[in-house]
């Protein structure tokens, strides 16, 4: 299992995060502004309700196309605020997407409610510094699919929903009758599709 601190190019400095594979984890822990925690809890709530019942939220998450997953917590009374999610590639890379696409509306809604925050249109260096200084490293990540970006994930997803709708069409039960088939039907190489398609 490979985990290791992310570094990045040699033109860029260290940042924090580890990775296994192409998936990285980020964690920031964030104070949240003096009586701010329910008007935060309603901006989170709104942004929930949008993905749950709109496309405009997954569509955007989609453009940025290297997120696996996100999760914002309330924690310690009310005090401070957890964003923990993991992604793909590097870490400039992921703030960038997020600072730079339809998603971004979100992190100023979310993060203006925490002490600090620069704003999402501050300097990009000034923004991922805030971002580092809340940062809070995992002591071990591991992914299920190591070696499996976002993007392939979704393509794979998209391949497995046209091939089972090919095994569902009665032209593939026909062509399976077919005795000219057979050989084909027959390969090892098609069992085994056949085989991971059951399952």
């Amino acid at each position: 299992m490979a985990t290791t601190t992310d570094t990045t190019t040699s033109t860029q400095v260290e940042r924090p995060g580890l990775h296994d594979g192409v998936a990285g984890e980020f964690m920031v822990i964030v104070k949240i502004k003096p009586g701010q925690a329910d008007s935060l809890r309603k901006t989170l709530a709104g942004i929930s309700n949008e993905f749950m019942t709109g496309t405009d939220g997954r569509d955007a998450l989609k453009d940025i196309g290297t997120l696996h997953d996100a999760r914002y917590v309330i924690l310690d009374n009310d005090t401070r605020l957890l964003f923990a999610s993991v992604f793909d590639g590097s870490w400039d890379t992921y703030i960038d997407d997020f600072a730079t696409t339809k998603i971004a509306k979100n992190f100023e809604l979310v993060f203006s409610h925490a002490e600090g925050f620069p704003g999402i249109e501050a300097p990009r260096e000034q923004l991922k510094e805030w971002f580092v200084g809340g940062q809070v490293p995992a002591e071990l990540f591991v992914s299920s699919y190591p070696e499996l970006t976002t993007k392939q994930v979704l393509k794979d997803q998209r391949v497995n929903e046209a091939f089972q709708a090919v095994l569902d069409s009665p032209e593939f039960g026909a062509a399976l009758k077919e005795p000219a088939n057979a050989a084909l039907l027959a390969t090892p190489t098609f069992q085994k599709l056949l085989d991971e398609a059951a399952n």
